[in-house]
């Protein structure tokens, strides 16, 4: 005899699943976000079918949930004296009165004493990445055979990009991967620079990545479950 379906609410993970009904969904889809799972579902779906779904979907959530748990919390905000990740490096920022503009010095990097500290450590962080990020650009371009197809390198802030390469050949880095480790940073290159051969990621496109960098799926990873912490300051 099958086991009964368990009626609504589910939870998932000790998580409560919120349904939320759609005249315009065709679909089923399940959305996972730290403490919160979302079941989108059309109008008119059963609530067996949507149960069914929800188990069917139970253990890819929970592994989820768990990876949201375990991130770090969100730092503190900058101060005098915080370390600040820049490349691969850790340095320590130094607020200096009468100073005009930021300025590293050695292991230090020091700020203007009552500016927006975190306005100045991104153009600070901007000025100084672009010309790193723009140099392993067109080492992956030109390692790829595509150097004669780059365009311009520029920076981002885009909210949902880490990188893009166009049509054109122009690739833009998102300048907060100044802060990630420099093999994550080095990966988002090379992933735009492989657009360059294929503007898209069919299984020949993951081939010129992999030839270049075999362990690249451990830095997207990296980049999937910590990337938001470098942007929460």
């Amino acid at each position: 005899m099958p086991r009964p379906r368990p009626a609504p609410p589910w939870t998932v993970g000790g998580v409560p699943v919120e349904l939320r009904r759609s005249a315009r969904r065709r679909t089923l889809a399940l959305q996972v976000r730290p403490g919160e799972v979302v079941l989108h579902a059309p109008v008119r779906t059963p609530e067996e079918t949507l149960a069914a779904f929800v188990e069917s979907r139970r253990e890819w959530a929970e592994r989820h949930l768990r990876t949201f748990a375990a991130r770090p919390s969100p730092p503190a905000a900058w101060q005098d004296g915080s370390p600040y990740p820049f490349l691969g490096e850790t340095l320590t920022l130094r607020l200096v009165p009468g100073l005009r503009q930021a300025e590293r010095v050695g292991d230090e990097l020091h700020l203007p004493h009552g500016l927006d500290l975190a306005a100045t450590l991104e153009a600070w962080s901007r000025a100084a990445a672009l010309p790193v990020f723009r140099a392993w650009v067109e080492e992956y371009a030109g390692a790829l055979g595509a150097r004669d197809r780059l365009g311009r390198v520029a920076l981002s802030g885009a909210r949902t990009r880490w990188g893009s390469c166009s049509s054109r050949g122009d690739i833009r880095l998102h300048w907060a991967l100044s802060r990630a480790p420099r093999e994550v940073a080095r990966y988002v290159a090379l992933h735009e620079a492989a657009h360059l051969l294929e503007l898209n990621h069919s299984l020949r496109y993951w081939a010129h990545v992999a030839r270049l960098m075999p362990e690249h799926a451990r830095w997207r990873r990296w980049l999937r479950e910590q990337g938001r912490t470098l942007l929460t300051r």
